[in-house]
């Protein structure tokens, strides 16, 4: 047991605990006992609290861990998750503006309430609300990755429940400040979050090259490592194979980002539009963080005799704690505890958020919808609050019996899913033109096929014939029988070929159902409704129905 490091991350988990409690009378409103004070903080967050929820809602202690871990194995392919946030924000510049401005004059919760708006369609409102509760289940369960790797590195290594009892703790505490503050507690716990990652990676990056002879070293080492590996694709280049990879997982997970419901949910809390401007502006900041961050994978490589933990639990090596190992080696007991409560405070921020974001769809879009039509404001908020404590106990669920690798594999399979709401949200923000049977149909075509195509790739590395991955090979594309592309072994995302799928899908059976003047239901919003800001005197009033 690293006793030095486990008594300052537990100090500074202590703080962080008090701050959430504290953060239910932090810019509280008249009542906890509405979503829109609850799950959405009283829609008055401003630039700079905006900032930090949103980058701690996005950058995650899975960020923290798998990234640089992926680098660390494989080398360029890891660096994927630069360009994908650097394309991210001009992508969703303008959609956020819309979503925010339609949002603020409807009330609406959830991304699946606008489309319940747009389209009049309580099915398809479900859809997008199944989907992003289930894409966003193994993202909460990362986020126990990251933290039990962390616990893992200072000594809490069992095997069995007892292993897991920390884990436990851990999320009770969140659970319970979630519970009474809602989203002002992880927007409150985000500050502390970010200055302790910026703070750790920012020495990282300076100090860790001095110490381990320079740039120039942990180039030449990293080389030498990926030479003495089988697998030709791990490498400091990518290969002819895995470029498309890159390039279409880069793009699929910038398109994926915020049609996750914990994304929206940030973006829904901010006071103004001028609020979002300033925010897609400035959070490319991250990704430089992300870029330092990336480059300690192969820091790791050239640290003399860095191997990842072995899992107690599992009996496996867990590549997550390459990170955790690298700051316990390198760096002081006291400050290796620091980076270690950053991780672990990064864990609770999206953990937080995701579960409520996850209560917010269950509440609004199922619960509201087909369960309690006449549920009171009240009534809504209590829902919400329960399933926020359900939505955790599942996370926590996943992590106790699933390999946690294959909680990782679940988030790949995560951005596929989420992908195929593209047509209902994102392009329904600027048009109605696709039918609504349209985009059931399309949902439907690209979800399944989506899941087929992963369900068919194995993973020879770990022993999976299934769900082993989101890289297929364009040898195995088949379209009835049909392979195009026979014998390629060239690569590509499958959530951008499943969401390629459901476009074409969803076109063809608008072009029918248009033909047949098929009811394509009641659009509720107005042009100018995507264009109101703060102020004007259409929005509706924060808690009122």
């Amino acid at each position: 047991m690293k006793w030095t490091e486990l008594v300052i991350f537990a100090v500074l988990f202590l703080g962080v605990t008090v701050l959430g409690f504290v953060a239910a009378k932090w810019k509280a409103g008249s009542t906890l006992d509405h979503l829109d004070e609850w799950g959405l903080g009283g829609r008055k967050f401003g630039s700079w609290v905006t900032w930090f929820l949103i980058g701690g809602d996005i950058y995650t202690a899975y960020t923290f861990v798998a990234v640089p871990a992926l680098m660390f194995s494989s080398g360029a392919l890891g660096f994927y998750a630069l360009p994908y946030t650097v394309v991210l924000y001009p992508i969703i510049f303008l959609p956020v503006l819309r979503m925010w401005s339609v949002s603020r004059v409807h009330g609406y919760v959830t991304p699946a309430d606008f489309v319940r708006g747009r389209y009049g369609s309580s099915v398809l409102a479900l859809l997008v609300a199944i989907t992003g509760i289930v894409a966003t289940m193994p993202y909460i369960a990362l986020q126990l990755v990251g933290l039990e790797a962390v616990l893992r590195t200072m000594g809490i290594n069992g095997s069995g429940i007892v292993g897991h009892l920390p884990l436990f703790i851990a999320f009770l505490v969140l659970a319970l400040y979630t519970y009474q503050s809602g989203l002002r507690a992880p927007a409150l716990i985000a500050f502390v979050k970010d200055i302790l990652v910026y703070l750790v990676i920012i020495v990282a990056v300076v100090y860790l090259p001095i110490k381990l002879g320079g740039w120039g070293h942990i180039f030449s080492s990293a080389q030498a490592k990926f030479d003495a590996t089988p697998n030709p694709a791990d490498g400091l280049l990518l290969t002819p194979n895995n470029q498309l990879q890159y390039a279409t997982l880069a793009l699929g997970s910038a398109l994926a980002l915020f049609l996750y419901p914990h994304s929206i949910t940030g973006t829904l809390a901010s006071k103004s539009r001028t609020v979002i401007k300033r925010n897609m502006s400035a959070l490319p900041a991250y990704s430089f963080l992300l870029g330092l961050l990336a480059l300690l994978g192969l820091v790791a490589i050239a640290s003399p005799g860095l191997k990842p933990i072995l899992n107690q639990a599992t009996g496996k090596p867990d590549s997550n704690t390459v990170i955790p190992v690298l700051f316990q080696n390198e760096f002081s007991p006291w400050f290796a505890g620091v980076a270690f409560a950053a991780i672990g405070i990064g864990a609770l921020v999206p953990a937080a958020i995701m579960s409520i974001a996850a209560a917010n769809l269950w509440t609004r879009n199922i619960y509201k919808e087909y369960i309690k039509k006449d549920a009171s404001p009240a009534q809504e908020a209590k829902q919400a609050k329960l399933a926020s404590l359900l939505v955790k106990l599942g996370a926590v669920l996943v992590i106790v019996f699933i390999d946690p690798q294959f909680s990782i594999d679940l988030q790949l399979i995560g951005g596929v899913i989420i992908l195929q709401t593209l047509p209902a949200v994102a392009i329904a923000l600027y048009t109605r033109w696709l039918h609504v049977r349209g985009l059931i149909a399309g949902w439907v075509v690209g979800m399944a096929w989506g899941l087929w195509l992963l369900y068919n790739i194995g993973n020879p590395n770990t022993g999976k014939a299934h769900f082993g991955g989101s890289a297929l090979a364009l040898d195995k594309l088949s379209l009835f029988g049909w392979k195009p592309f026979i014998g390629s072994q060239v690569q590509i995302y499958v959530g951008i070929v499943a969401l390629v799928a459901n476009l074409l899908v969803a076109v063809v059976v608008t072009a029918v159902a248009r033909k047949l003047k098929a009811d394509n239901g009641i659009d509720k919003t107005n042009p100018d409704d995507y264009h109101a800001d703060d102020g004007d005197k259409n929005l509706r009033e924060v808690g009122a129905h």
